[in-house]
């Protein structure tokens, strides 16, 4: 029988801006119980708050997610509040912008610690409660640069990738277990988040998402779906697909696409100074919000997400169908011609999947 969300207990964190706070929202407007974590400030009341607005009510736990035992105190006191935890959704993330020559180590090992062991850290808590119960869900958000890396996100990418084989490995071990746990990865494109203004930026400019962009709704219902259906990968939009399919294809090829007139460097690069903005250490002071700035430029659904990614069979026809296409277009590269794909469409007027 598949879980109903009427009744849940879903645990999010990074629930102040972005991806998890539309996602604490959707969750509360279908009768689930929300517990909100994120470290704290303003962001987090106000989304408590909209999360009151969608006819739910939401607990606060203010949590750093590369705390350990913040995490845990986190599970604990969701168990206190409700008794069990139905989904826990991993989502707290940060990043910064710059080669990995320019990026200060201390940068590096924050964004690895929040990223992957945030990531760790929830997994060890949820567990013990999950197994208790026989039943629950753990969803991952992970990243589509989590089967291929770009540069200037490095810190991010490896983080990102070390996620997919902790999911793997992990779900492996509860299907052996028998336990009921159920691990889920969602892998998501580039989102109009206000991530990218809240990284630092080595690069003197103010970063920018790798098009095409999609809108945080896409993510946020591959989620709930997860919720409700056993998924092993879930991935948000066709080019975060698209990305793994060429790395698969071969991955000396995809660094030579990627690296067409340095399209990977420039598309990361918005024609502005960096503003300065750093919430790796500290959440920011403003009360945050759920979409970013490139809305012009997103898409509102992802139609590969609701075709083909949620759905296995269909997503193996699909990544067939794609494959091909990534082949060919790889070729065509060898060759010496350049051709537009799904990753580096012009910011106006294209569609895309």
């Amino acid at each position: 029988m598949k879980p109903r969300l009427a009744g849940q207990v879903a645990v999010i964190t990074g629930a102040s801006s972005g991806i998890g706070r539309l996602t604490a929202q959707l969750f509360a407007a279908r009768g689930a119980q929300v517990v909100l974590a994120g470290r704290g400030g303003p962001a987090l009341q106000t989304a408590a708050e909209e999360v009151a607005a969608a006819g739910g009510t939401a607990l606060v736990v203010p949590t750093d997610v590369a705390d350990a035992t913040a995490v845990q105190a986190l599970a604990d006191t969701a168990v206190e509040r409700f008794g069990r935890i139905d989904t826990g959704v991993n989502n707290a993330s940060v990043t910064s912008y710059g080669t990995v020559a320019d990026t200060p180590v201390a940068d590096i090992a924050r964004v690895i610690a929040v990223n992957l062991l945030g990531q760790v850290h929830g997994i060890k808590a949820a567990l013990p409660v999950m197994r208790a119960q026989r039943s629950g869900t753990i969803v991952a958000v992970s990243s589509g640069l989590g089967v291929r890396s770009v540069p200037l996100q490095v810190p991010d990418c490896a983080a990102k990738r070390a996620v997919v084989g902790l999911m793997e490995g992990a779900r492996m071990e509860e299907r052996r277990a028998g336990s009921g746990v159920q691990l889920t990865t969602i892998l998501p494109s580039s989102i109009n988040t206000p991530l990218f203004d809240h990284a630092p930026s080595f690069m003197g400019r103010r970063p920018a998402p790798i098009p095409p962009v999609y809108e945080p709704a896409a993510v946020a219902q591959a989620i709930l779906f997860a919720a409700m259906h056993r998924r092993r990968d879930i991935y948000v939009g066709a080019a975060a697909r698209q990305l793994d399919l060429l790395e698969r294809l071969s991955p000396a090829l995809a660094d030579r696409l990627l690296g067409l007139g340095g399209q990977a460097f420039r598309r990361q690069q918005r024609d502005e100074a960096d503003a300065g903005q750093n919430n790796l250490y500290e959440p920011s002071d403003t009360t945050g919000s759920v979409r970013g700035r490139f809305g012009r430029f997103a898409f509102r659904r992802g139609a590969y997400t609701r075709t083909f990614g949620c759905h296995p069979v269909l997503g193996r026809i699909a990544g067939g169908t794609l494959a091909v296409m990534a082949s060919r277009r790889l070729l065509r590269v060898g060759s010496g011609k350049q051709v537009p794909t799904a990753l580096f469409r012009a910011r106006r007027g294209v569609k895309g999947p």
